[in-house]
Parts: C-alpha cells; sequence; structure tokens
C-alpha cells in the first residue's frame, strides 16, 4: 500500500465523523445553499452585482445541487474529498524530501491541525484551494527533481492548477511568491526559473479579470475589522512553530529539502495577508489556510527527526513512534474535534431557526427579517415558511441578484406591518445580535416594540424567532 494511502484514509474519517454537525447550517454555508439552487442564468446575474470572488464555486455547487440534490452531505462532501487530496499532496512531498516517515507524520498531522479540521466539513472553497495549493506545490518539487528546467506538461499542470486555485478564490494568489521563494532558496537555475514565471503569469493574468472586477464589490468584506496586535498572535505563534521545525530539517540554502518548500509555504501567505491589510482589512485565517500545507510538513520533518535520533537505541520501537504520537495527538485535540462537529461551533444554524419557524407559525402569519439577511433561514427551508407572507421583501434575492433580496421603503413596510394581526420576527440571538443599523431594521423594531406584544420567543444556535401579536 503505497504511503499516501493511510493519511487519505484517515482524512476521509476525520471529515465523514459527524459530517451532518446535527444537521446544522451556518450563514456562510447557507450563502453557498441558497446560490447553489438557482439557476445559472439567475447566478451569473447575482455574481454582477455581488460574490463574483467566489463565483467558480458557486458554479461547481450549482453543478453537485443538480446531480445530487441539496443536502448537507452534497454541501460539505466536495471539502471532504479536497482535503484528502490535499494530505496525500502533503504525504507524497514530504516522503520525497525526507523520507517515508516524513511523508506518513504530515499527511497525518495534517487531518489534525484545528484549522483544517474546521474547515475539513464547510461548504465553502477554501479545502479546494487547499488541495490546488497541494497538487501545485507537488508539480514544483517534481519539476524541480526532475532538473533541466523539468518538463513542460508539468509546468502547464502547474500554472493551470494555479490559475483554477486563484477563480476560486484571488486571494490563494499569494502562493506564487511562495514557491518563488522556494526557488531562491533552492537557486533554481534560470530556466526552471523562466518556466516558472511563464507558468504563474499565465495564472495571473488569467484571474487579473476577476480580482479588478471584485474590487468594485469590496464593501463585501467592509466588515472585517482592521488588523491589531492581538491578530498577530495566531501567525506569530504558526511561525514560530515552523521555524523550529526548520531547524530539525537542517535547512541548507541551495538544497531542495522540506524547509525550503515548507517554511515558504508557511511564512510568505501569512505574512503576505498581513501586508495586504496595510491597503485594506482582509485579515481572515480562512484566505490562507493553505499555508497549514506548509506547517504540515515541518511537524512531518520533526517526526521523521524524531524516529531517527530514537531507532539507534530502540529500533524495534523506532517504527511505532509516529503512530503512537499521532494517536497521542489525537486524544489531546479530541475536545476541540468534538466541539467542531457541534452545531455550536459556528455562530449560528439557519436550520434549527426554520424548524422553530414552522412550529411557530399560523396561518395568516406574516414574517420579518433584522436584518434582512437573516433571510437565507428562508431560502434554505422554503418549505418551514410555507404559507408566510415577507411583507417587507418587494424584490426576491434571485430575481434582483442579491444575496439577501430587496425590501420596500420604511413608510411601505410599515404600513403593512400595521395591517398584520400576528409577525414573525427572525433577527439574531442575544448573544450574537448587533446593533441594527438602517432605517428599516430601527423602524421595524420600533413599530413592534409600540403596537405589538410578544407572545412567543425561541432562541436556538445563535438566532431567535419572536412571534408579535398586535395590541
Amino acid at each position: 500500500m503505497p504511503v499516501w494511502a493511510a493519511p487519505v484514509l484517515w482524512t476521509l474519517a476525520l471529515g465523514l465523523w459527524g459530517l451532518s454537525r446535527q444537521h446544522s447550517v451556518w450563514r456562510d454555508e447557507a450563502a453557498t445553499w441558497q446560490v447553489a439552487r438557482r439557476s445559472t442564468a439567475e447566478i451569473w446575474h447575482m455574481l454582477g452585482q455581488v460574490d463574483v470572488v467566489h463565483g467558480a464555486y458557486y458554479l461547481l455547487m450549482h453543478a453537485l445541487f443538480n446531480c445530487f440534490g441539496p443536502g448537507t452531505t452534497t454541501l460539505r462532501l466536495p471539502s471532504v474529498l479536497a482535503m484528502a487530496g490535499a494530505a496525500a499532496c502533503v504525504t507524497v512531498i514530504g516522503r520525497r524530501l525526507a523520507g517515508p516517515w516524513a511523508g506518513l507524520g504530515a499527511g497525518l498531522v495534517f487531518g489534525l491541525l484545528p484549522a483544517v479540521q474546521f474547515h475539513l466539513q464547510e461548504g465553502r472553497p477554501y479545502a479546494l484551494i487547499a488541495a490546488g495549493a497541494g497538487l501545485s506545490t507537488l508539480l514544483l518539487v517534481t519539476a524541480l527533481q526532475r532538473g533541466r528546467a523539468g518538463t513542460g506538461a508539468c509546468w502547464v499542470a502547474y500554472g493551470g492548477v494555479i490559475l483554477a486555485c486563484g477563480l476560486l478564490n484571488w486571494l490563494s494568489l499569494l502562493i506564487v511568491p511562495a514557491h518563488a521563494a522556494t526557488l531562491a532558496w533552492t537557486r533554481a537555475p534560470r530556466a526552471t526559473w523562466a518556466r516558472w514565471a511563464t507558468a504563474s503569469a499565465v495564472a495571473v493574468v488569467g484571474v487579473l479579470p476577476l480580482i479588478l472586477f471584485s474590487r468594485q464589490q469590496s464593501a463585501q468584506v467592509s466588515w472585517i475589522p482592521p488588523l491589531t496586535w492581538h491578530m498577530l498572535i495566531g501567525p506569530a505563534v504558526l511561525l514560530t512553530i515552523g521555524g523550529l521545525g526548520a531547524l530539525l530539517d537542517r535547512p541548507r540554502v541551495g538544497r531542495l529539502s522540506v524547509a525550503a518548500v515548507a517554511l515558504p509555504l508557511l511564512a510568505v501567505p501569512q505574512v503576505g495577508l498581513l501586508g495586504l491589510c496595510l491597503i485594506r482589512p482582509l485579515f481572515l485565517d480562512r484566505y490562507v489556510l493553505f499555508s497549514m500545507l506548509g506547517l504540515a510538513l515541518l511537524i512531518g520533518a520533526a517526526l521523521s527527526a524524531a524516529v531517527r535520533a530514537v531507532r539507534p537505541g530502540f529500533p524495534r520501537s523506532a517504527s511505532w513512534l509516529v503512530p503512537l504520537l499521532v494517536a497521542v495527538a489525537m486524544v489531546a485535540l479530541l475536545p476541540h474535534s468534538l466541539a467542531k462537529r457541534s452545531p455550536a461551533s459556528r455562530v449560528d444554524d439557519v436550520l434549527a431557526t426554520a424548524v422553530n419557524v414552522r412550529h411557530l407559525k399560523q396561518p395568516g402569519d406574516a414574517v420579518l427579517f433584522a436584518p434582512s439577511a437573516r433571510r437565507d433561514t428562508a431560502l434554505v427551508s422554503p418549505g418551514d415558511f410555507a404559507g408566510l407572507r415577507d411583507i417587507a421583501l418587494t424584490r426576491s434575492p434571485a430575481a434582483s441578484g442579491t444575496l439577501k433580496g430587496v425590501e420596500a421603503d420604511p413608510a411601505r413596510i410599515r404600513t403593512a406591518m400595521l395591517a398584520q394581526r400576528r409577525i414573525l420576527l427572525v433577527t439574531d440571538a442575544p448573544g450574537a445580535a448587533r446593533p441594527l443599523s438602517g432605517g428599516r431594521d430601527r423602524m421595524k423594531a420600533a413599530v413592534l416594540a409600540e403596537y405589538f406584544t410578544v407572545v412567543a420567543d425561541e432562541a436556538v444556535r445563535g438566532r431567535r424567532v419572536i412571534v408579535y401579536e398586535r395590541r
């Protein structure tokens, strides 16, 4: 059995374990779900308004939803398979550069990393980008090991994978300077630099229209907070661990090694994203999730060094060291692993809220959403909202090319509210709520407080359904 098979099966097992998260879906995954259920024409219309940066992923998920139907398995299984592929790439890279124990250790550790476990079961594109980053890094290592600038087919494949990653999220192009650092570390010949630069340039040019167009939608990331000192703690810890792992690999300039590949892969995307924050706040660790490939490789190299150190004195026990340490890590991380597979691991739960609506609604009721983005509950579970009238909505999300639809002006919403006997309000639970902004939402709250009485109030996993009756 090849060395990479064990990490692939291990990562698949971790991904399939609790895949439905007790049949819960949170707001980010709800965006994927509702867009994937639209027609191709409706998706294209929406991308002209919002979320163009995720356009390729939405079209992929649209095809999968059409083939297999909507559900948590269809939503998350692509991420599980992608992470398994990334684990295979990490294993092969580690084996080639530092031996089988480094490869096996890196592949097994990769699936246990907290950030990987979170996105392993996430209906978003970041696991697919990690798989692409792993494959492109493997292709780079292959080209460097073959010498004579590598084969043309290898570089064509490399450029194609970088292009695919960039179309899934253009911030993944931070892997390009990471690979440039590897070429500089290994003192690659000019011919190799030329082929790498050509393949990378073609990929970047292919992604450039997406980058330029997405700048028109930059308001979508305006909620990301500015960089603060405490946000630097995580990257600093990762880079410290990576540096220690690189030292164990005995790095030398001019030699292709784990450190030469993994340290830039870990450090450059993190530092690059921090640098972009000087222009605009963009620091979210999921944007550079693929840098965890470098961390896994460095930990694998450290495990291999531990095996070499133990083997002279305990030759029979050395072969059990890596599985034993991985098992210990698994036990130590078990509380974290269980937590990430629970609905409480995300900020809210769209499906649980829809269930509450189904139980609380009565014939003739109206429904409001505050903020309007909470309409995703109805878009993911329209059956639970059957019979309810969305009295604020004038154009549906699909028709308007948006994620939350277009609501009427405050005066019209107020008139419609005063004509109702009962209104269900879908909003955020107190612990997850932010102050309502915008005239519409403040008006909704004011009218409900003045003319209506609360008769039921159910909060579950970050969201809240309040039933109001007219006084």
